[in-house]
């Protein structure tokens, strides 16, 4: 071989070798890059799990010193009710006493002039010479006898006196010592308020220390769906399902929701995703705020809240890269309500906002889609899971249906209880 044939054959394998070894550099430093950002993710992972068992720890005391508060305030409450109750009967009682003082006041003036009158009559036959009576020849027993009916009237006029008077003098006693019963009762009714009024301090200062906690509770959710949607990335661990049974299959072997009652919820919800919402948010907002005042100021809260869910509604669809027009349920015709139920689960806007860091940490979407298949079954187990449906007995997906639904209907749960036993007959 000549020596330039030579150097051509040593050129052309430096130029195929040369893009080799920097593609094997490359992919070097790049899974080693990879490598140590896991690690990094996996440690932060294990710091947000022990910041979240501490908050949550710290929650559960916060709450049960709430709780402990509310119930001083409620006997506190009970005491106050109880001496205002004594209070008054005292009150009443003094007022009665006042009324019989005053009543006696009366008879004592009326027995007293009716003495006085006696006396008057007694002092003219006494002054009443017995010259004047041997002169009109009247009966000296008839005139002494008049006298000593009349001083017997007067004795016993002076003990009923004498009787008032006790009587008045013990009531004025009672009415003195009740008086002090009510100062003591007025007292204990002060103290009491006030210290009613620390406790409710007490109170919001403890709830606002449990709001601080469940925002930071789920902050750190938030953070460790987060982590752990972009771990799974790096790790190939995010999960697509294909069809209705992939998602199903992998929801319930994440949350324990059986598959059946999985596909029984799915069935009645949504005929299997199959009708996720036929209206906007417009239209659902247009249609429920006329029924809502229609039946006047009692739906103030539900036009609130109908706001807030459409916010959030904004918000996620932003987020998505998705039209505000995005269709969800309509308001319901059989009753006054609202739609706005969003894909597969028909969660609302704000039902979902409590659960997408707990989808994340399943499904490994950073940004949990309600329309998407894997998304949307995760989010139903989660929330069957959490009102009890770990298994298909009728009990539990009773419980799960006046939860799902937000009441008992007949014909939703025996739907339920029919598919969860046959749902194979679903893709027969």
């Amino acid at each position: 071989m000549s020596t330039k044939r030579k150097k051509i054959v040593w050129f052309v394998v430096w130029a195929l070798a040369v893009p080799v070894f920097v593609w094997s550099q490359l992919n070097f430093y790049k899974s080693a890059y990879a490598a140590e950002n896991i690690s990094e993710i996996e440690d932060e992972v294990e710091e947000t799990k022990d910041e979240l068992k501490k908050a949550e720890k710290g929650y559960v005391k916060s709450v049960q010193e709430l709780t402990q508060i509310n119930s001083a305030v409620y006997s506190t409450q009970s005491e106050i009710n109880k001496t205002q109750s004594t209070l008054n009967e005292v009150k009443q009682t003094i007022t009665r006493k006042e009324l019989e003082i005053v009543n006696l006041e009366d008879q004592i003036r009326l027995k007293e002039e009716m003495l006085k009158n006696f006396l008057r009559e007694i002092y003219y036959i006494k002054s009443q010479s017995t010259v004047s009576v041997v002169l009109s020849e009247s009966n000296f027993t008839d005139m002494f006898s008049s006298v000593d009916h009349l001083l017997t009237l007067e004795e016993k006029m002076m003990n009923i006196l004498k009787e008032l008077a006790r009587t008045k003098t013990q009531i004025e006693q009672d009415k003195a010592e009740l008086a002090d019963i009510k100062e003591q009762h007025e007292d204990v009714l002060e103290k009491k308020i006030d210290e009613k009024q620390d406790l409710l301090v007490d109170k919001a200062e403890a709830a606002s220390v449990v709001a601080e906690k469940e925002a930071t509770i789920e902050e750190l959710r938030d953070k460790l769906a987060e982590l752990e949607s972009d771990l799974n990335v790096l790790t190939g661990k995010s999960f697509n399902a294909k069809d209705i049974k992939e998602a199903v299959e992998y929801a319930s072997d994440k949350t324990g929701v059986p598959k059946g009652v999985l596909y029984g919820f799915l069935k009645m919800e949504t005929n299997l995703g199959a009708n996720t919402g036929q209206c906007t948010y417009k239209e659902v907002e247009k249609v429920a705020v006329a029924r809502y005042k229609k039946y006047g100021s009692k739906y103030k809260a539900s036009i609130a809240l109908l706001y807030k869910r459409q916010e959030l509604f904004y918000d996620l669809v932003d987020d998505l890269g998705y039209s505000k027009n995005k269709k969800v349920s309509c308001s319901p015709s059989g009753y006054v309500g609202q739609g706005g139920a969003m894909g597969v689960p028909q969660f609302m806007s704000d039902t979902w906002q409590g659960y997408k860091s707990s989808i994340a940490a399943n499904t490994g979407h950073k940004t949990p889609d309600p329309w998407d298949l894997t998304d949307g079954v995760m989010a139903m187990a989660l929330k069957l899971k959490k009102a009890g449906a770990t298994s298909d007995s009728a009990s539990a997906i009773k419980k799960a249906s006046i939860n799902y639904l937000g009441t008992f209907y007949a014909n939703y749960y025996n739907g339920i209880v029919y598919w969860s036993k046959n749902y194979k007959r679903l893709f027969d």
